[in-house]
């Protein structure tokens, strides 16, 4: 998969997760993937532990449209390191972390509710 650009926000919507992927609108895709105002992304981080200030590049870069980002750790939640937490908070993005599967509901939430809202999933 690579970017894919959101023309609106029924495309940004997640639709469904599981077996390694998620739906996005109309398409499939495999692995973990950001989610930015602009599009989606390839995320090459296939656990927690993988998770640094440089994979979160692309969210960083879009901070003057992102106002919170929510981050998917899998199967069970796990505390962000404490450098990439300072990053967000540098950028005044507010981070919220939580599985994967709770993560795309409150992303949708976000999402139909207008906020900027941003998404890390590892794919579970």
């Amino acid at each position: 998969m690579e970017f894919t650009e959101i023309k609106s926000s029924e495309e940004a919507f997640i639709a469904g997760y599981g077996d390694g992927g998620f739906r996005m609108g109309d398409g499939r895709f495999e692995g973990s993937m950001l989610i930015t105002p602009k599009g989606f992304y390839p995320w090459m981080v296939c656990d927690k532990s993988e998770i640094s200030i440089d994979s979160m590049d692309r969210i960083l870069e879009a901070h003057a449209f992102v106002e919170i980002v929510i981050i998917g750790m899998g199967t069970s939640m796990a505390f962000l390191k404490p450098e990439i937490r300072s990053a967000f908070s540098e950028k005044n993005i507010a981070v919220e972390v939580m599985d994967t599967g709770a993560a795309a509901r409150t992303y949708n939430v976000l999402l139909q509710e207008g906020r900027k809202v941003s998404a890390a999933l590892i794919a579970v």
